[in-house]
């Protein structure tokens, strides 16, 4: 159970990192920080996917719609979380490949989001595999 609401609460923090700053550039005294929102509508559309998978994560995880297919939720929460994490990091790539005289740096909110979509991962295969520990298979013995 408390697996559970570590889940929710992952999936709502990841959710919550994406409208913070992620990508930040300081020189002299100015600074300009961009959030995942922005990296979306700025032509990465793929970081899309990153808020509607961790709101379902949190939907499904609040609504207890997990109780009727628990493995259907713990398989869907450890997709949404590897394919969350896949696009931060792909994020992350991109800003290290940049060459210029400024470089980009990633935020605190950024590695905060990234390590939350990885614990969704973790935490709904825990959940996944805890569920399949209880209920042993139907076999009949005779």
């Amino acid at each position: 159970m408390r697996l559970r609401y570590l889940n929710l609460s992952a999936a709502l923090i990841a959710l919550i990192c994406f409208f913070m700053p992620w990508v930040q550039v300081s020189c002299g005294g100015v600074k300009e920080t961009m959030s995942g929102l922005d990296l979306a509508r700025d032509g990465h559309s793929s970081l899309w996917f990153v808020p509607v998978f961790m709101s379902g994560v949190a939907l499904l995880g609040i609504v207890r719609a997990w109780r009727r297919s628990a493995r259907l939720f713990a398989v869907g929460g450890a997709a949404c979380g590897l394919i969350t994490a896949y696009l931060m990091n792909r994020e992350r790539l991109r800003n290290e490949q940049v060459s210029d005289l400024i470089t980009p740096q990633l935020t605190g909110w950024f590695w905060l989001g990234m390590l939350a979509a990885l614990f969704v991962a973790i935490s709904a295969l825990a959940l996944l595999f805890k569920r399949a520990r209880v209920q042993p298979d139907s076999a009949v013995e005779t």
